[in-house]
């Protein structure tokens, strides 16, 4: 398999990535524009301008869109998170230029029709309901929220109604040119995909984008406190996060490493300790995720309201002890659990594209496989402890409960349970 890059002189990037023996490919554009490039008053435009992309462009109706994929036995989708938007396709080999001028299409030529706005809004205002009707999703849009206060990193993705409800033409063009310029692009294709092929297609369309200086975005604050809502659910949801690596420092896979051992499957300590052995929850896991300048450590579990509170003491102690006694064999069990998962995931073209495209956003080039896997393996037991000792030395912690959570602890409480 062969990585191949290659930039327009208007800063369009292009990278593909030959997978022989494929009849497939995924192609995709993926824009440097999310949720954290909003302005408080745009707070759900990029979400909001995700799903117009679909609605019609200049050539083609939005049914002309969904018929130009699925008539070749394709499919096309997309999504928005905090500091990206991706527009992507899957199809067979012989219909790869099809999928980049569709998905091309669709970002560079909206036309953002009026009425085709307000038929939207109310599928956004619908999948807002239901975000909120859901308290395993709408718990992490909280801890978020409390994690980074008044920043756009905190913000929702899908925005508040009150804005969704007022969004017009002229606020999805603003969007448009402030952020969707061609040096904030990158095209990504992995499987069947003939490079220089696709670099003289992307010439063609994206050769007279105008290439523009975007916002900087606001430096993530990490600053924690907490946010509790109680009502009368079946299950008590409670949400934890510390501060971690961002993606661009070398601790990303200590940190990434000591969540899967902490919380990462059914041999982490959580799952044994609290699932298991004491029978406290159905779910429990920790995961570490990571932004261009900041990072977060989450912990979440789902419980009955009378054993939130022994759940959330316990998931504080396993932490404080985690620093001390983290063993080598669990070390190693998770750094093979993330190889297997890096490599496993990179049988699917669809993966390899996603791949690509961060990476070439984040460093602006494709690091090796081998890299990664060198980076993962030079995490040691004693750095993973460090890295425990960090969060259980009184550094801030965000919580989100939800439901039955009135004889939760307060965050402090925890805090200082960390640090007796």
């Amino acid at each position: 398999m062969t990585v191949q890059t290659h930039r327009l002189k208007n800063g369009f990037r292009i990278v593909t990535e030959n997978m022989p023996g494929l009849k497939s490919a995924s192609v995709g554009i993926w824009v440097n524009a999310g949720g954290r490039h909003e302005r408080i008053e745009q707070n759900g435009i990029a979400h909001f301008l995700e799903h117009m992309a679909f609605k019609g462009t200049l050539r083609r109706s939005s049914v002309q869109i969904a018929e130009a994929i699925e008539d070749v036995g394709g499919y096309i989708n997309a999504y928005t998170s905090r500091e990206m938007t991706a527009y992507y396709a899957r199809v067979l080999a012989d219909d790869v230029a099809l999928a980049l001028d569709v998905v091309s299409d669709i970002v560079l030529n909206p036309i953002f029709d009026p009425a085709e706005i307000e038929v939207e809004r109310g599928v956004i205002l619908s999948e807002i309901g239901q975000a909120l009707d859901t308290p395993d999703d709408i718990i992490f849009d909280w801890l978020q929220e409390v994690s980074y206060p008044n920043q756009p990193l905190g913000r929702s993705i899908l925005g508040p109604e009150e804005r969704v409800s007022n969004f017009q033409k002229p606020d999805l063009s603003t969007f448009v040119s402030e952020n969707y310029s061609a040096n904030q692009m990158v095209l990504a294709a992995a499987g069947a995909v003939d490079h220089d092929e696709l670099v003289r297609q992307c010439e063609e369309i994206f050769g007279d984008l105008i290439a523009r200086n975007q916002s900087p975005v606001l430096q993530g604050n990490f600053c924690g406190g907490e946010i509790r809502q109680v009502k009368d659910l079946e299950q008590a949801h409670f949400a934890l996060a510390f501060e971690s690596p961002n993606y661009k420092n070398p601790d990303i896979y200590t940190a990434q490493i000591f969540s899967t051992a902490f919380g990462g499957g059914m041999s982490s300590r959580l799952f044994q300790e609290v699932r298991e052995k004491r029978g406290l929850c159905y779910s429990i896991f920790a995961s570490a995720g990571a932004y261009c300048d900041t990072g977060t450590m989450t912990i979440y579990s789902g419980t009955s309201g009378d054993k939130v509170a022994e759940l959330a003491n316990i998931t504080m102690d396993e932490l404080k002890r985690a620093a001390d006694d983290m063993s080598e064999a669990e070390v190693a069990r998770a750094r093979a659990q993330m190889k297997a998962g890096l490599l496993m995931g990179l049988e699917s073209p669809s993966s390899r594209a996603e791949r690509l495209a961060r990476m070439m956003t984040i460093w602006d080039r494709i690091p090796s496989l081998d890299e990664i896997v060198a980076q993962i393996d030079g995490v040691t037991t004693e750095t993973v402890r460090n890295f425990a000792g960090s969060m259980s030395s009184g550094a801030p912690a965000a919580m989100a409960l939800y439901g039955p959570v009135a004889d939760a602890p307060a965050v402090e409480k925890l805090q200082a349970r960390l640090v007796a």
